[in-house]
């Protein structure tokens, strides 16, 4: 890649510019200080919409809990010191993880298919360690086997083929690199006792703000309620939940009620707007690592949500074993099926 001509710069960083791919002339747009390699966000504009409205709710410094620190930290097995290491984060959101991230003193390379990003930016935009691209997690612009640790979390369930989209990020690992992931957990309980399976089927979300709107009015409905039942042993955890309303009362005991139903609305939200909802079972999320030929596999339910399986591992295996294709321009599709020519390998 090389820069185009005539960027605005601010400083050291270019502001507005064009990204030229010399081999196939492909061009890409920097964009607000960010590199733009999707030309919309089909799938994900709900969560374009959700991480520009809340695009600070889920972060400790604002909750005042560390939540999302301990998350990040519990589910990669990192440790706090990863200086040297170049991580790639598919999925940033908003940057609750990348925020978790650019502390253990690593380079934070984050993607987003979706406009979070610019919520991202205007939270760790200033970071020298972290570059900030939209792109899918079915085409990225970097070259494979370059990162040494990759991570993503919150996203693969909400992926049009979760699958191959942890085999990509697989593919840009390099040997000997680490690999955190995460999906939501399948099982017929799950599925019997999950409310937003049942509702999700009659949700209209082909506009993400009108069906925010509708959210918001029914946690504003039934947060009273909330209140009410938190503190009655069993209902006051079970109730809530059938009902789509998630009460973090538990999680983070001492949040004000302010706190608490910010971050239910978001998760309501989150529960209804996806364009997809696909999880997966442990074993079929285990199988998925093996296939890669990742070792020191270690697949779990997650401490945080019984409702979520999290997995770590090794790649050691050499890049073919994970099927990948010539390096290169190569044909690829969009998960939509439409055709494109992929030129940043």
């Amino acid at each position: 890649m090389v820069l185009g001509d005539r960027p605005v710069r601010e400083g050291s960083r270019v502001k507005e510019g064009v990204l030229i791919e010399p081999q196939s002339g492909a061009s890409y747009v920097i964009k607000d200080f960010i590199p733009r390699f999707v030309a919309h966000e089909d799938y994900a504009a709900n969560f374009g919409l959700e991480w520009t409205i809340h695009s600070r709710t889920q972060y400790d410094e604002h909750s005042g809990f560390p939540v999302s620190q301990e998350r990040f930290e519990r589910d990669t097995r990192w440790g706090q010191d990863l200086r040297g290491e170049v991580i790639l984060e598919v999925g940033s959101g908003s940057g609750r993880f990348t925020s978790s991230a650019l502390k253990t003193g690593a380079t934070i390379v984050s993607i987003d298919y979706s406009r979070a990003v610019e919520a991202n930016y205007r939270s760790n935009g200033s970071h020298e360690n972290l570059l900030l691209v939209q792109a899918s997690v079915y085409e990225m612009p970097f070259r494979r086997n370059y990162f040494t640790k990759a991570f993503c979390l919150g996203v693969l369930q909400h992926t049009p083929d979760p699958r191959e989209a942890f085999m990509s990020i697989v593919r840009h690992v390099k040997p000997g690199g680490s690999i955190a992931a995460d999906v939501y957990t399948k099982s017929l309980r799950m599925w019997l006792l999950n409310t937003k399976y049942w509702v999700r089927p009659l949700i209209d979300r082909s506009d993400p703000r009108a069906l925010y709107d509708k959210v918001k009015r029914y946690v504003d409905l039934m947060w009273p309620l909330v209140r009410l039942v938190r503190n009655i042993p069993g209902l006051g955890v079970r109730l809530p939940s059938r009902l789509l309303i998630l009460d973090y009362s538990r999680l983070i005991p001492k949040a004000d009620d302010t706190t608490l139903k910010e971050w239910a609305l978001l998760d309501t939200f989150d529960m209804l707007s996806p364009t997809y909802d696909k999880p997966q079972t442990p074993k079929a999320f285990r199988r998925w690592f093996e296939e890669a030929g990742l070792t020191e596999i270690d697949v779990r339910a997650s401490r945080q949500s019984k409702s979520t399986t999290v997995g770590t591992a090794v790649r050691e295996q050499p890049r073919a074993a994970v099927g990948t294709p010539p390096e290169g321009v190569r044909a690829s599709k969009y998960p939509d099926g439409r055709p494109r020519d992929v030129s940043v390998a």
